[in-house]
């Protein structure tokens, strides 16, 4: 198939990398014209993944519309942020024949909104959705070490093409139809990552990063009951998998941005030292809407939102978690 890839990231490429090995044709759209051209001649994304070629079977252009054009498929890996734009940018090309699909994590801005609701708003109930997500480093993606992923998608065909169209060397893709939950597990542990990563800066230890992680997992699972997702997906690639990956390896911007937090540095200091989009500051604010409009307690994503954003202490935001009053667990 022609698959168009539209974001030239490092998980943008990556994926496309990963299509390409698959044996399809691949247009990848940079938005930035030099990139596009340094990229296509060079063969390397030297920003993001230098150390890994491009396979022949990707074109990198500038030109939107010249990438979408007679494409059989179509993946959507801009920043969460930029989604509802790109959606709007795209909206002429789109088919139902075509679909969408994304591998953006968050939501939108300003209205907290899943993204696959954004996308169903925009284009109707006809049109055929899915996201891509699980654990997975776009860095391990481009060196072909195994990875498995869920596909989410509100129509059984066509996730379960996107699952085909993706799996192969080493890359595993399962399909759910559970799009709430896969797009909840996805945004949400971009802040828990934050959590823990700032914890390990700190100094305090594996025991408190573990409690982060279960008791983070525990807010998750408060959140999505409530927004009616599958536990299970929770429990699977798209929340715990992720949750542990983002929460524990060291490729994970979230993590680095809440370890350099950890270590006294301003949320702008980090990042500017990171030089990537770090989704789980906007997802902070998102989440926490999210919370407020369905009653559900976070009490570690709230201490999160306010060290980002109202210049809380990260050493007393712990000493607030640890020291709220007894529960029991499961409540």
């Amino acid at each position: 198939m022609t698959v168009a890839v539209l974001g030239a990231g490092s998980w943008g490429t990556a994926l496309a990398m990963q299509l390409a090995r698959q044996g399809h044709d691949v247009r990848l759209w940079a938005r930035d014209e030099e990139q596009a051209r340094v990229m296509q001649e060079e063969r390397v994304n030297r920003r993001y993944l230098p150390a890994f070629e491009l396979p022949s079977q990707i074109t990198v252009d500038a030109d939107l519309d010249a990438c979408i054009a007679g494409a059989d498929r179509l993946l959507v890996v801009t920043p969460s942020h930029a989604f509802p734009d790109t959606l709007e940018r795209i909206a002429p090309h789109l088919t139902p024949r075509i679909g969408l699909a994304w591998a953006s994590k968050g939501f939108e801005p300003g209205s907290g909104r899943l993204l696959h609701v954004v996308a169903a708003d925009r284009f109707g109930p006809d049109m055929p959705l899915a996201l891509v997500t699980g654990p997975s480093f776009a860095k391990e993606v481009a060196a072909g070490l195994p990875t498995a992923v869920t596909v989410a998608s509100n129509s059984a065909e066509f996730g379960e093409a996107w699952a085909e169209l993706l799996h192969g060397s080493g890359f595993r893709a399962y399909y759910t139809a559970d799009l709430t939950g896969a797009e909840l597990g996805s945004a949400v542990k971009n802040v828990l990552a934050v959590a823990c990563g700032m914890s390990d800066g700190l100094g305090l230890g594996d025991n408190t990063r573990a409690a982060l992680i279960t008791r983070g997992l525990a807010e998750v699972m408060r959140l999505g009951e409530a927004m009616d997702a599958d536990p299970r997906t929770l429990m699977g690639l798209a929340g715990i998998g992720d949750l542990v990956l983002t929460c524990t390896g060291d490729l994970s911007r979230n993590r680095r941005l809440g370890l350099a937090l950890g270590q006294g540095k301003s949320v702008e200091e980090a990042q500017a030292e990171i030089g990537q989009v770090v989704e789980g500051i906007k997802t902070s604010e998102e989440t926490m809407r999210l919370a407020e409009r369905f009653g559900v307690e976070m009490p570690i994503t709230e201490q999160i939102h306010g060290i980002l954003f109202k210049g809380w202490s990260a050493r007393k935001g712990v000493r607030i978690l640890m020291e709220r009053e007894l529960k029991r667990e499961t409540e």
